[in-house]
């Protein structure tokens, strides 16, 4: 089958179903939606005769959520209650209520039900916020030990289970997993640039570790070959802007203004010599007509990168005030 774009008014209720969703669509609200479809048994008149509902109306400890953390598992459950509760009141409202024009989706769904029966749909809504404590809503490790332990005899497993919530080893597995489905492919030049930041797994784990609290915050990106190539072009553009045809000329321009002022004694000659700056030159348009160097084959505490500075250029320069 081909995917849809997911209505939670008509999603159907059985059966198996697969809802894919990135960062910030909104998957909270539409598990809210659809909990309060099973609560009331809503889609059994679908508008084109076909049936999206559960087989019956289900109550919140029928109901199971899962989900990865701790932290995850209470929202869950606030949002649920707030939107159970929401919906109650929605119900309970006339038309020109106050919370008539609330929301769009309580609005259809509302609709879909006799007027008459609403004070009743509203109960049942009420009643499902106030069961919310004895729901069945919590992380996935800790379903599965609960299956576990309630089911010891069929799973062949000890009465008593210990739940591990160390995840050093999980999340070292994991970075070792990520290394190799995306890092192994890389290129050669892309490959060494990645070491360069991380020189392994454990390495890149270390310095991502502090930020997995707040991954929900990070928008969506690409695949790391897809967008070390993309810095790649954007680097090579950047050069190309700074390698620009004026380089050809400036080579030319400075020997000349330097060894005009060095004729002229304008300048220390001993703190900018002709052949320490014929060197520096030299390199300077070697970098410039090379397309792949990044930076010029200068030491990183050579003194041109201050010499050759206007600030540099003016602490030597005499009398008149420097090029």
């Amino acid at each position: 089958m081909s995917p849809t774009q997911l209505e939670a008014l008509h999603f159907p209720l059985h059966g198996s179903r697969l809802i894919e969703a990135s960062a910030g669509t909104g998957k909270t609200y539409t598990i809210a939606a659809l909990y309060l479809r099973l609560v009331l048994g809503h889609g059994a008149n679908d508008e084109a005769g076909y049936s999206t509902a559960f087989r019956r109306p289900l109550t919140p400890p029928e109901i199971l959520v899962v989900t990865f953390t701790e932290a995850a598992t209470k929202e869950l459950r606030s949002r649920i209650r707030e939107r159970l509760d929401q919906a109650a009141r929605y119900f309970r409202a006339d038309d020109g209520g106050a919370d008539a024009e609330v929301d769009e989706f309580l609005s259809k769904f509302r609709l879909d039900y006799p007027r008459e029966s609403w004070p009743a749909q509203a109960r049942k809504l009420q009643m499902a916020a106030e069961w919310m404590d004895e729901a069945a809503v919590s992380t996935i490790h800790s379903w599965c030990n609960r299956m576990l332990r309630e089911h010891a005899f069929d799973s062949d497993s000890l009465f008593t289970q210990r739940l591990e919530t160390d995840q050093a080893d999980l999340l070292e597995e994991v970075a070792r997993d990520y290394w190799r489905t995306f890092m192994y492919p890389l290129e050669e030049a892309a490959a060494q640039h990645v070491r360069g930041w991380w020189a392994s797994p454990e390495k890149l784990l270390n310095a991502l570790k502090y930020l997995l609290p707040h991954a929900q915050l990070l928008a969506p990106s690409v695949e790391p070959k897809d967008a070390l190539a993309a810095a790649e072009q954007e680097r090579q553009r950047v050069l190309a802007k700074l390698k620009a045809e004026p380089w050809a000329q400036w080579g030319g321009e400075l020997r000349k203004l330097f060894d005009e002022g060095q004729a002229n004694k304008r300048f220390n000659a001993q703190k900018l010599n002709k052949a320490n700056r014929e060197r520096w030159l030299k390199v300077l348009e070697q970098w410039s007509s090379d397309p792949t160097a990044v930076k010029p084959d200068l030491k990183d505490d050579a003194a041109v990168w201050e010499r050759l500075t206007p600030a540099g250029i003016a602490a030597i320069w005499k009398g008149e005030p420097p090029p």
